[in-house]
């Protein structure tokens, strides 16, 4: 008796979580699920929640995009992770950092190849060279969408009251800046060393890695010259012209010291340039960007990447992959992509007409453009298990525990070539 109970339970269990698949079956409509994380505070947050909004308005019936919040950005590159080492797609749309680690994903048969589907007019619309970095041994399993310049940036309104008028254009001038700011009274830099990549401090040494060691820089051993180097001068910033918790300190805390004034010199992507609190701090107009001064030999080379590849679940269900590709297609629309890089500051892969007239939007587009030469920063040279060193032996380092020679010795120890 008690069997056959636990029996019919058991099926009723089975049929009552199945019982929304079997409705959207018999409905006809297709339920697409997308972990994303553009949403709450994200700059692009609004304008991804439109799009969807608009794309299952039109296909109403037919298909629907539900998209399951994911705001925490580390814990969800984990998700992405863990789900693919089980065995499963983290959902029918994703997306990934593109980086020597995350290039292993295209070996899996969880992930929809779309080089055959990105033809055409569709084709024609994506930057050719991100098409063709996305490209790996001939498949296309994530479409490139959010790129990003990695540039510094100056709140002038600090630096004036310091005494400093303009960028300073040579590491002798930034020493000097960064100087007179701290003699202000006030903490010259946002560095951290948390999180799983030590986000604004890994671009800071990833502007000096390639101005010592050239563009190819990340191909050399880390115990090169360049990357001993760009250590010591990291250390430096961290002992003398940071807050006191920059030490284990994560990208909020970071962000947050110069959106409340405590720091003058950051560093981020052009996606924070949209960022509601920025542009309620009073000092935004004031707000310039600018390359980093060359610390080594190698000038004119800007920190690019690809900062978010759109990828899609595998499936055999000819109708859902063909609902996949169709919000796909919409997703990177010219005029999709064009509200996104307007509303949020971002950059992207996609061509499109848009030429911004925000101030400090067209800054980074102004760098974008005379840029002759990029290199990746270091996560996406060289993987997550390199970076997540990177960020736990940075605060050794700045504390003087470790010494620069035994950093990047450490960090080479977990890099897969």
């Amino acid at each position: 008796m008690k069997s056959s109970l636990r029996r019919a339970f058991g099926i009723a269990a089975i049929v009552l979580f199945a019982l929304p698949a079997i409705l959207s079956a018999q409905s006809g409509e297709i339920v697409l699920k997308w972990p994303c994380i553009w949403v709450g505070k994200d700059s692009k947050a609004p304008a991804i929640a439109e799009i969807v909004s608009a794309f299952n308005t039109a296909n109403a019936g037919k298909i629907k995009v539900e998209i399951e919040p994911q705001p925490d950005y580390n814990a969800y590159e984990q998700k992405v992770r863990t789900s693919l080492a089980a065995g499963v797609a983290p959902g029918d749309i994703f997306t990934i950092k593109l980086n020597a680690t995350t290039k292993e994903y295209y070996e899996s048969k969880l992930i929809m190849d779309l080089a055959k589907d990105l033809s055409g007019t569709w084709k024609a619309s994506f930057d050719p060279g991100a098409v063709a970095q996305s490209t790996i041994g001939g498949k296309l399993k994530t479409l490139p969408f959010e790129t990003a310049v990695l540039p510094l940036w100056y709140n002038m309104d600090m630096m004036k009251k310091a005494g400093v008028e303009k960028i300073p254009a040579t590491m002798p001038e930034l020493w000097t800046t960064l100087d007179k700011l701290k003699a202000s009274g006030v903490f010259p830099t946002s560095q951290m060393s948390g999180d799983v990549n030590a986000w604004t401090s890994m671009i800071w040494f990833s502007h000096f890695a390639v101005s010592f060691g050239g563009a190819k820089v990340w191909e050399k051993p880390f115990t090169d010259k360049a990357f001993l180097e760009s250590a010591k001068l990291l250390q430096r910033l961290f002992k003398d012209y940071t807050t006191p918790d920059a030490v284990g300190a994560g990208a909020g805390v970071s962000g947050g010291h110069f959106l409340a004034g405590r720091t003058a010199i950051f560093s981020n992507g052009p996606w924070y340039a949209g960022r509601a609190d920025l542009r309620a701090t009073p000092f935004f107009p004031s707000v310039t960007i600018a390359e980093m001064p060359p610390a080594g030999p190698n000038k004119g080379i800007m920190i690019s990447r690809l900062q978010a590849n759109v990828a899609a679940g595998e499936t055999k269900d000819k109708a859902r992959r063909a609902a996949i590709v169709s919000f796909l297609k919409y997703l990177t629309s010219t005029d999709n992509v064009a509200k996104l890089a307007q509303s949020s500051g971002a950059m992207f892969a996609v061509k499109t007409s848009y030429v911004p007239t925000d101030a400090l939007q067209k800054q980074f587009y102004d760098i974008a453009a005379r840029s002759k030469t990029t290199s990746n920063d270091l996560e996406a040279a060289l993987g997550a298990e390199a970076t997540r060193e990177f960020a736990q032996q940075l605060g050794a380092l700045a504390l003087g525990q470790i010494t620069p020679e035994q950093f990047v010795a450490l960090v080479e120890k977990k890099i897969d070539r």
